[in-house]
């Protein structure tokens, strides 16, 4: 993991919290169309100057999980999306929403039990979570889904985000995958997700992780 620090931003009504181990700078925050974030600012984020709805709204945008809030009446706190769902990434991660259990995510890094993005290229260095590696290795992969999966009866229910050693990503629960077309492509309850980066058969593993040498927790 990396080192960085957990960075408070203090408001009256609400607390924004920025995990630098997990934010992969997508932007989603500094783009909204209000003054809760501005880059170049200091400090960059302010959340007096927005209603704390808009705080929650936000934040709920950050792909990664990086960005987390807190109400200072308690009135409300961010809860799981209805239906667990994966994204595949254009040349890049996996983005993964949902009521989420995240094996190897640390007890404070509550943000990823909601939202978090999950290496695929294999050359991340803060596995299992995207640090942007991909970039700098020149991981392809489109995001197309061949398979369709074999459904599930009802959305919901918690996604358990599993890791085989050296090998994929092993989910279970009711989940969908959504290709980088944005067509749902794929739903079910359990599947093996390349993480190593070679399979010939993305997002799902094909046992490419043996003969590359893969190795991780």
């Amino acid at each position: 993991m990396s080192d960085k620090k957990v960075v408070t931003y203090p408001g009256a009504k609400s607390d924004v919290h920025w995990d630098g181990r997990l934010c992969i700078h997508i932007g989603e925050c500094g783009r909204a169309n209000n003054e809760l974030f501005i880059g170049g600012r200091q400090p960059w984020c302010q959340p007096d100057l927005v209603d704390p709805d808009e705080v929650a709204e936000v934040v709920g945008r950050c792909p990664s999980g990086a960005l987390t809030y807190e109400r200072k009446d308690g009135s409300s706190r961010e809860v799981a999306d209805a239906e667990n769902v994966v994204y595949v990434m254009y040349n890049g991660p996996l983005y993964v929403r949902g009521d989420l259990d995240v094996d190897g995510a640390a007890e404070d890094m509550p943000g990823v039990r909601f939202r978090a993005a999950l290496c695929r290229c294999g050359q991340s260095k803060n596995k299992p979570f995207c640090d942007n590696s991909h970039e700098e290795a020149g991981f392809k992969d489109y995001g197309a889904v061949g398979d369709s999966g074999e459904g599930f009866e009802a959305p919901g229910g918690t996604l358990k985000v599993g890791r085989a050693p050296n090998g994929p990503l092993l989910l279970s629960g009711n989940f969908t995958i959504v290709a980088a077309s944005g067509r749902k492509a794929w739903t079910g309850k359990k599947a093996a997700l390349c993480r190593c980066g070679h399979s010939q058969n993305k997002p799902f593993c094909d046992g490419s992780h043996k003969t590359a040498g893969f190795q991780a927790d």
